[in-house]
């Protein structure tokens, strides 16, 4: 004589949402981490970028014998930089460049004044 039971295997409804719970708690820990790290990333790689250009510009300065009061053109200092093209802002922006070489920096962020980390110091 053979007995059949049936079995049905599964998750219970009360087993799925605390997997459910517990996946949400750690997602709202992790995100405002990821948020954090990519802003500091951007940071890091405009300071970067605001330090190559400022140093395209010191070198044009100093080949070409110009003085603390002229100022670089873009097209005159593009040559200094790689793959001949002024960097981008991470965050969006092409950078600004200030009047005098003679100025420390000579190139400014066009996000300084919404992210003031975008500087040079």
């Amino acid at each position: 004589m053979k007995i059949n039971t049936l079995r049905k295997g599964g998750f219970t409804l009360v087993e799925i949402m605390i997997v459910v719970a517990i996946i949400g708690l750690l997602s709202s820990i992790a995100l405002p981490n990821f948020v954090k790290a990519r802003n500091n990333s951007q940071t890091n790689a405009c300071i970067n970028n605001l330090r190559q250009i400022d140093s395209c510009a010191q070198q044009w300065a100093l080949e070409n014998k110009k003085y603390d009061t002229d100022s670089p053109v873009v097209s005159e200092i593009i040559f200094y930089l790689r793959d001949r093209k002024l960097p981008e802002c991470p965050a969006g922006g092409d950078y600004i460049f200030e009047p005098m070489v003679g100025a420390t920096p000579c190139v400014k962020c066009p996000n300084e004044a919404a992210l003031p980390t975008h500087r040079m110091q």
